[in-house]
């Protein structure tokens, strides 16, 4: 159980350093093959594929100027965990929810809320 504890925080960490960075293409390199994707203004989109989501991820950051991210939450809950904080933009921040399902021994992506 140690092992798969550090392996969530490698994980977890490599994310929440892709978002400081705003790097949307290291986020979504975490991805699951299909997740669930919120962005601001926009309906939620149920089981988008794996690259759409990257894309549409990307052109977010992209417009919106991503270039941090501050933690404000982070829990695991048997094998699923959420990452919770505000990206930082150019305007403004926006609230993020990321929920991660441990799968094959690694960490995905299921769904990522930004609003």
């Amino acid at each position: 159980m140690m092992l798969l504890s550090f392996t969530f925080q490698k994980d977890t960490d490599a994310i929440i350093n892709a978002l400081k960075a705003g790097n949307a293409e290291s986020v979504a390199s975490y991805f699951d093959s299909y997740i669930d994707l919120t962005l601001p203004g926009k309906d939620e989109i149920k089981n988008i594929g794996k690259n759409q989501a990257g894309i549409t991820l990307k052109t977010f950051f992209d417009e919106t100027g991503v270039k941090g991210f501050d933690l404000s939450s982070q829990r695991e809950s048997g094998t699923t965990m959420y990452i919770a904080g505000k990206l930082q933009t150019k305007s403004k921040g926006f609230n993020i929810t990321i929920l991660l399902k441990n799968k094959d021994g690694k960490h995905q992506i299921i769904s990522v809320r930004i609003n």
